[in-house]
């Protein structure tokens, strides 16, 4: 393939200094001047002299393979042999061997940006996950070193505090990046992570599945219901708040007359289970309003509603605990087939997570939408991809144009979606595949949070955990609404 994409990438070099068409990023010093990358980037015009025959050439250049991004002078963008490290807390020094078609080609595409634009990147764990935010303030308040970064972090203070201190680059500055691209909408990390006209972390590529409902299709039959049934009522719009009450009361029983119920209703992490249902009714903690101001939510109707009603579940199905258990129990619980439902995160059910030890088959729905929403959500929450803040503009668009391309989809699989492939070797079937998970990625299912953005907010310590069985949400709600106003008053500021 890098021949092929060699052979192409000069076909079009050649049709595009004759067409006057692609022109580069413009950045700062040797860069040049830049257009957008991804959907404008590969966007020829002809000038108005151009033949028929030359334009018939570069659209069969164009469908046959990527175009060089050159400079003013037609030459492709130089990047000077610089390095990049892409630095997480998961990925191997050493590359693994391609497994499928869409790795080796990925492979060959990334072989060739570097080639054809003089870079060299990795992305290799450097830091781990506990220190990532704070390993990258010490980074940047200490003038950071030669190496050339784009630091991959997780939601921590420590980041919210940098974005208020100038400690991360201003992608918005860097005209290599077009955030109108659907590698960047699809997941939305750039507007989480703005503040105002400023735009301080991105993510490239389909957002991660999050938060749904599993459910024990043994218990569930041996209950009278059929799985297949919830997969339809979500397919159908009709999973809701009501329909998951009533199952759940079905499957919780006591099976030998005993006084005692065998299976459960519900177990669960019950942190997890709160926060998707305020957002599933339409509610938050946080919002952010059309001038970019954060707005206090936690005594919205939407968001109020959802926790009483996480209380009313929890008392009735989730109650159960034993005396002293580890906060984790649940998972145990599930597993050994004592409880017909589990609320909890999609990467449960992937390969070598806990779900692999359970002989029950399960199922996996999106969690159901609450009495003031019309469809599903899921709460995205993808690692936000920093520059720091301490290098200069030149440094920064090189680093972000190779970024950039590093982050394209290889010819012909711009739709890919990795997380399907990477579910279909763990415990979901072909339905959780291809209707729940592929739906928890879709840009209309999708949403952000904003309460970790707000500097000294503390949402499981101050309120999230507090809610279980008979909490009392007023009470709670009254005791952190006005320190809640305090900190949002301060972040808008």
């Amino acid at each position: 393939m890098k021949k092929q994409l060699a052979n192409k990438a000069i076909a079009v070099a050649t049709i595009t200094a004759m067409s006057a068409g692609l022109v580069a990023c413009g950045g700062s010093g040797d860069a040049g001047n830049a257009g957008n990358q991804g959907d404008s980037a590969t966007d020829s015009t002809a000038n108005e002299g151009t033949t028929d025959q030359a334009s018939n050439e570069a659209t069969e250049a164009e469908e046959e393979g990527p175009k060089v991004i050159t400079d003013e002078n037609g030459n492709p963008i130089d990047l000077g042999g610089m390095e990049i490290v892409v630095r997480d807390w998961w990925s191997s020094e050493e590359q693994a061997e391609p497994s499928n078609d869409y790795e080796e080609s990925l492979d060959e595409y990334r072989e060739w940006i570097q080639e054809t634009y003089n870079f060299k990147i990795k992305q290799v764990a450097i830091s781990d996950w506990g220190t990532t935010p704070q390993d990258f303030v010490d980074y940047v308040t200490t003038g950071g070193d030669d190496t050339n970064y784009v630091f991959i972090l997780r939601g921590d203070a420590a980041i919210v505090s940098a974005m208020s201190n100038g400690l991360m680059y201003d992608l918005a500055t860097l005209d290599c990046l077009d955030f109108t691209q659907d590698k960047f909408t699809s997941n939305l990390i750039h507007e989480q992570y703005a503040k105002g006209d400023s735009i301080y972390a991105m993510s490239a590529g389909i957002a991660e599945p999050r938060t749904g409902v599993y459910f024990n299709k043994r218990l569930l039959t041996e209950a009278g219901i059929d799985p297949e049934s919830i997969y339809d009522m979500q397919a159908d719009g009709t999973w809701t708040w009501d329909k998951f009450e009533e199952l759940m009361a079905k499957c919780q029983r006591d099976t030998d007359n005993d006084g005692v119920n065998d299976v459960y209703g519900l177990t669960l992490n019950e942190g997890v289970m709160t926060t998707e249902a305020v957002f599933a009714n339409g509610g938050s903690y946080v919002s952010k309003d059309a001038d970019g101001k954060y707005v206090y939510n936690l005594e919205a109707p939407e968001t109020q509603e959802a926790l009483e009603w996480c209380v009313d579940m929890y008392n009735k199905f989730d109650n159960h605990d034993p005396e002293g258990a580890e906060w984790d129990y649940y998972k145990e619980e599930f597993v050994q087939g004592h409880a017909a439902f589990m609320v909890e995160d999609e990467y449960a059910g992937g390969p070598g997570a806990f779900l692999a030890d359970m002989e029950d088959e399960v199922g996996f729905v999106m969690f159901p939408k609450g009495p003031k929403m019309d469809t599903y959500v899921n709460v995205w929450s993808n690692n936000p991809a920093a520059i720091p803040g301490c290098y200069d503009a030149d440094r920064a668009w090189k680093i972000a144009f190779a970024y950039n391309l590093y982050t394209e989809a290889p010819e012909g699989y711009e739709d890919y979606n990795g997380f399907l492939s990477t579910a279909r070797q763990g415990v979901f079937d072909e339905r959780a595949v291809t209707e729940t998970i592929a739906m928890m990625s879709e840009p209309e299912h999708g949403t952000v949070a904003y309460h970790d953005m707000i500097p000294n907010l503390k949402l499981g310590e101050e309120l999230v955990w507090s809610i279980g069985p008979n909490a009392d949400v007023a009470a709670l709600t009254e005791a952190i609404a006005d320190t809640w106003k305090a900190y949002i008053d301060e972040a808008n500021k």
